[in-house]
């Protein structure tokens, strides 16, 4: 039986419980639960619910805007994610959901200003699929943060679904390589060793860019991934300058990763080693950035008479050979830094169509007339 008016009750397998209110929605109360061993657990148990409850900001009328809870969702992310992850979901706010969203107050968002917004992204703004696809996924998060701290919410995530195509990545012909590989062993220079290195490990233009000698273990023929370097937006407006070099652990622990050193390119590792120093410079204060690295990448392939691509074919050219060699997608996986086989199969392995032949011939002599 409950105790009078304090809807705290004995349940029959000898635990206490305590009921509260912890909403009102469409004239109905919304009841909470907290159990306890004893009868006095329990209420201790309820007080203490009812007064985070209490504490917790709640939206009425007109009191928080999207742009309002929008920073507050982004100051609480500050202490946990990394300046790079702050600085990508800050422009993403400030160049594209506040100017639309405003001073417009969260609770009367409706799904139908969902699909507008969404819309306008893919049409007007003219986005990319995935460039939207990270907005609104920006958007779903700050949904979240405002229902955990109490706020009202009058639209769905299903609303801002948007049909996801596969782009097709590039990589270079067998041909296409087989040049650059010359060119870069005609011209030996330690930009043409960073490429040469990329093409053989698969690693990434930032983790590239962060890369020391001392990372390098030519002994061993290992190569350890253990930073990466990014130029990121200054949140600070005061500051002298709009951008600046962040060299950071990786984001994800799977990056962080031994790669084993083919031995066709030891000897270049060898002769080109300086201790204490970064492998692209020579020097230990000084340092290529991904994106001058980008533009000298670009030129080479101009001087092979290569198709222009992004310094990331180098990693998709890597993991489609690694399959071309028969590797296990498990290795491949763990040697690009993946958190799962999936993510290797579906985004960087691309089967070459003379792959494709050669498979299908395999088919061919299962039936052949012996």
């Amino acid at each position: 039986m409950a105790r009078k008016g304090e809807n705290i009750f004995k349940r029959k397998d000898g635990r206490w419980e305590a009921r509260y209110i912890k909403e009102h929605k469409n004239g109905k109360a919304i009841y909470g639960f907290v159990f306890g061993k004893s009868y006095s657990e329990a209420k201790e148990k309820k007080t203490a619910a009812l007064a985070v409850l209490m504490a917790k900001p709640k939206l009425s009328g007109a009191q928080t805007t999207m742009k309002e809870i929008g920073s507050q969702w982004l100051t609480e992310l500050e202490p946990i994610c990394k300046a790079s992850t702050i600085a990508k979901y800050g422009n993403q706010l400030e160049l594209h959901i506040i100017p639309y969203f405003g001073d417009k107050y969260i609770h009367e968002i409706t799904n139908e200003d969902m699909i507008t917004f969404r819309n306008r992204l893919l049409t007007k703004k003219n986005l990319s699929l995935k460039s939207t696809s990270d907005i609104l996924s920006r958007i779903k998060s700050i949904r979240r943060f405002a229902l955990i701290h109490g706020y009202e919410i009058n639209f769905i995530p299903e609303c801002m679904a948007i049909p996801q195509k596969t782009e097709k990545i590039r990589v270079l012909t067998f041909s296409e390589e087989m040049s650059l590989l010359e060119y870069l062993r005609i011209h030996p220079n330690l930009t043409n060793l960073g490429i040469l290195l990329c093409l053989f490990t698969g690693i990434r233009i930032g983790e590239l860019c962060a890369l020391m000698w001392n990372d390098i273990s030519l002994d061993a023929r290992e190569l350890h991934i253990r930073r990466t370097m990014q130029r990121i937006q200054n949140r600070d407006k005061n500051a002298a300058h709009k951008t600046y070099i962040n060299i950071d652990q990786p984001k994800s622990q799977c990056s962080i990763r031994t790669i084993p050193i083919p031995s066709n390119i030891m000897d270049s590792l060898q002769s080109a080693y300086s201790k204490d120093a970064y492998l692209l410079t020579g020097h230990s204060r000084l340092f290529v950035e991904p994106r001058t690295m980008e533009n000298r990448f670009k030129t080479i392939l101009k001087n092979c008479g290569i198709r222009n691509a992004s310094f990331h074919v180098c990693r998709h050219t890597f993991a489609t050979r690694c399959v071309e060699a028969g590797f296990d997608v498990k290795s491949l996986s763990e040697i690009l830094g993946h958190a799962n086989v999936n993510i290797t199969l579906n985004r960087y392995v691309h089967p070459t169509m003379e792959l494709k032949h050669e498979n299908m011939k395999k088919l061919s002599k299962l039936f052949e007339v012996k």
